[in-house]
């Protein structure tokens, strides 16, 4: 129950509770799976969790000890000179090297500050998460068509977080304009960060990072890191964190180690699958395809019966 609670954010559940009705979906599904897979030991799927949706109906099939998982542990160990990217960077990268550079993968982060602030502590707190958290200082530079992550130095990194006068009228073209600034993956950090000052006691921290970096489940952690570093910066000193276990490298090392077997077979049958289809998708379409994405698009809002629900 305490599993369910925690992930939807709950007071408390019962052991009859649907976890889809009670405001779970499928992104919230996975975060149970994990929690569950750090507790107990048991690998599930999503699958499992919309086929057992409640607390007494998941805790019987957990109680059988299906699924227990028989992964190696991941933890930190020896790295090669170039470490791999994970599977999820990987297509991160092939998309930029695709369609160039582009602010589709960002993820700006606004926060409003109000108060006194002293921008050097804060500046200085945004380097110390990035010294905490390897993949806010890693680039993805290439050779011969194959990315690696080269992971710099806390000495090697400095981040600058200018600081721009802005209205309330202009604040949202600011944040706009900023948000789309693109990265050069190969050479810049995947990380930025901009100060907008609407007065002396009002500020707006705008962070952006990329998406082969980060995604919005990280934010929370970087903000509660944020905003310890900073306590601890204006005081004149630096933070006092408890070292990470692992880092995204070594979670990209274990887990080439561990689908390495699987991608070949994966690789082999896709191939055969696809071998007799066209180079480019064929369906109808009422407009010429643009020679380059553009990711314009529109909503249409459709009201669903509750019967149909």
């Amino acid at each position: 129950c305490g599993l369910f609670a925690d992930t939807l954010a709950l007071p408390s559940v019962t052991i009859d509770d649907h976890f889809f009705h009670r405001g779970g979906h499928s992104l919230l599904a996975t975060r149970l799976i994990s929690k569950i897979r750090q507790a107990f030991g048991i690998r599930l799927g999503v699958r499992e969790i919309f086929q057992y949706p409640t607390v007494g109906r998941l805790a019987e099939l957990i109680s059988v000890g299906t699924g227990a998982d028989e992964r190696p542990a991941l933890v930190a160990g020896e790295r090669p000179e170039r470490p791999p990217l994970s599977s999820a960077q990987q297509r991160l990268w092939f998309l930029d090297q695709l369609e160039g550079p582009s602010p589709t993968y960002n993820i700006p982060l606004a926060v409003r500050l109000t108060g006194a602030l002293d921008a050097e502590a804060l500046r200085r707190a945004l380097v110390d998460v990035a010294g905490r958290h390897e993949a806010l200082r890693t680039t993805f530079p290439s050779e011969n068509g194959t990315p690696h992550q080269a992971v710099r130095s806390l000495a090697e990194t400095d981040l600058a977080l200018p600081v721009t006068p802005v209205t309330e009228g202009s604040l949202h073209q600011a944040l706009a304009r900023l948000a789309g600034v693109t990265f050069d993956l190969a050479a810049e950090l995947p990380i930025r960060a901009d100060l907008l000052a609407l007065s002396s006691e009002e500020h707006v921290l705008l962070v952006v990072m990329h998406h082969i970096a980060s995604d919005g489940w990280s934010n929370g952690p970087l903000l509660r890191d944020l905003a310890t570093a900073y306590a601890a910066r204006s005081r004149g000193a630096a933070p006092e964190w408890v070292p990470l276990p692992v880092q995204y490298a070594d979670y990209s090392l274990w887990q080439r180690g561990l689908l390495a077997t699987e991608e070949e077979r994966q690789l082999a049958f896709w191939k055969a699958a696809l071998a007799e289809l066209p180079e480019e998708a064929t369906l109808p379409a009422d407009r010429p395809r643009p020679a380059v994405a553009s990711y314009r698009g529109a909503t249409h809002e459709v009201t669903v019966p509750a019967v149909t629900h």
